[in-house]
Parts: structure tokens; sequence; C-alpha cells
């Protein structure tokens, strides 16, 4: 997948082992999962709706984090970075990242644009360790 949004791709693992591989290697990166929001699960409770895995991951690096909120307050509306992965009909895993680029270019100050960067660049290499 990739898109204005977001990029990732399949990969030849379980779910249940692309959940660990990704957080293990978010961690190597400086991430810790805030959140992990599981929406096939929610879906079936509150909907009586059966659907593939999906898992939503709120990815944060405290660090930049900071240096990002230290910047513009109120950017906070549009951290964690999420990590998607999911189940397609046919049973194969997807690892997907938002694009930190093209989020943060909505806020339109010069300081934020290197961390985006930084942040992808992480992202990036933990999508290549999958």
């Amino acid at each position: 997948m990739n898109s204005e949004f977001g990029f990732g791709k399949s990969v030849d693992l379980s779910f249940d082992d692309a959940i660990n591989t990704v957080t293990a290697e978010l961690e190597k990166e400086g991430f810790g999962v805030l959140s992990d929001i599981d929406v096939a699960a929610k879906m079936k409770a509150k909907l009586g709706k059966d659907m593939p895995a999906y898992r939503i991951l709120g990815a944060c690096n405290p660090a930049l984090a900071y240096q990002a909120i230290s910047a513009v307050e109120d950017i906070g509306l549009l951290l964690p970075c999420n990590v998607l992965v999911r189940e397609d009909a046919a049973g194969k895993v997807h690892v997907d990242f938002m694009d930190p680029q093209s989020v943060l270019s909505l806020v339109d100050d010069s300081r934020v644009a290197p961390l985006a960067l930084e942040v992808k660049g992480k992202l990036q290499r933990v999508l290549a360790a999958l």
C-alpha cells in the first residue's frame, strides 16, 4: 500500500506475529505503542459484524513528539503515528504506516517539516525490517 497518506506492504507473517514484530521494530526506533485498537473486535461487539483482523497501533517516539509539541502546541491533534496491521479477506497480512510527512504538512511551521522527515525515516526502517 502506498498512497498520499501512507505506505506499507504485505508480510509473510501471521497476524499475531506481525503485531509482535512491528511492535519490537518500533521499539528499536524509539517508539512505544500508546494505544492498540482492535477494530474487528469493536465491530463485532457494537454492530455484530464480522471482519478480518484489523488493529490500529498508536505509535509515539517521545523525544520527537516533545519537539513537535514544543514547536506547535496543538500538533497533538495529529499524533500519534498510526500503524495499521490488517488481514485481508484472503488471509494475507498487511502492515501500513501513516505518512507523517503527509499528515504534518498540514502544519504551517518550518520546525515541523524536519521532524516529519525524521519520523518517516524511522518508520520506513521499521517497514524494511518486516
